[in-house]
């Protein structure tokens, strides 16, 4: 389905797009320390209403 040259060229980029995130987050890693200390929060206020609306809904056209 792929070639030799397309396989070897996904994996290369698949390494260097790896290594080029993992970079760039340790590089950032105390600004993300500073701005996104408490975001667990939000994303338990978020799952929380969404896991809410779902069981409203479900007991509605039960």
């Amino acid at each position: 389905m792929f070639s030799k040259g397309q396989q070897l060229f996904g994996l290369f980029f698949v390494i260097v797009f790896a290594i080029i995130l993992v970079w760039s987050y340790r590089k950032d890693l105390k600004v993300h320390k500073k701005y996104y200390k408490n975001v667990w929060i939000i994303l338990i206020s978020i799952l929380s209403i969404f896991f809410i609306f779902r069981a409203i809904t479900y007991y509605i056209h039960d």
